[in-house]
């Protein structure tokens, strides 16, 4: 079973890439959440995969953070859902929106992901709810999540070239910390991302 590849990117598009690994080339099929974050081709890169096994099929999903494979094998486990519409999930939906959506309930918000019907989105809720609460407070991926200050925070260091990933993680830091205004918020942020922490 193999659980993490680490290799030189040959080749990518919006849902696989090819990644050499001492001259084999693995086929990795991928969520839109980590094709954004890929390097260029003849890059290295290291993955968290999963390893899907059937009679007729044998596929490694990669992702680059292993909060996505995570929740990857959760969707995995609710009944009537795939590998494939398990990464269409995380395709059509930024992670710690998804975690607030199941957690709160937010069947409309889910019947927007593609492949997502009212039934679906149903049984997401019904039976990850708990599961996805439990993985959202130890990733700490819902601190402060529903605060519009952090929210605007956010969109600042975005439009400074910030990653979402990096920008929640930093503001998420603050906050927990210490309550602070939008302005000294970012510039707190500013000065966390620029040490690389």
């Amino acid at each position: 079973m193999i659980a993490s590849i680490n290799g030189i990117v040959t080749a990518k598009s919006l849902d696989s890439l090819i990644i050499e690994v001492g001259g084999i080339g693995y086929q990795v099929f991928i969520p839109l959440s980590t094709y954004y974050q890929l390097p260029e081709i003849k890059s290295p890169v290291s993955l968290h995969i999963h390893t899907y096994v059937r009679e007729d099929a044998l596929q490694l999903y990669g992702f680059f953070t292993f909060l996505e494979k995570r929740l990857f094998l959760l969707l995995m486990g609710v009944s009537g859902v795939g590998p494939k519409l398990a990464r269409n999930i995380l395709s059509g939906i930024e992670v710690s929106e998804l975690l607030i959506a199941i957690q709160k309930g937010a069947v409309e918000r889910l019947r927007l992901i593609p492949g997502v019907g009212p039934k679906m989105a149903g049984r997401l809720v019904l039976e990850l709810k708990e599961k996805v609460l439990s993985l959202a407070e130890m990733t700490e991926v819902l601190v402060k999540t529903e605060n519009p200050i952090s929210d605007d925070a956010i969109s600042a260091l975005m439009n400074l070239g910030y990653s979402q990933r990096e920008a929640q993680k930093a503001i998420g830091q603050i906050l927990k910390e210490e309550a602070c205004t939008i302005e000294a918020l970012i510039k707190k942020a500013l000065q966390m991302l620029s040490k690389g922490n």
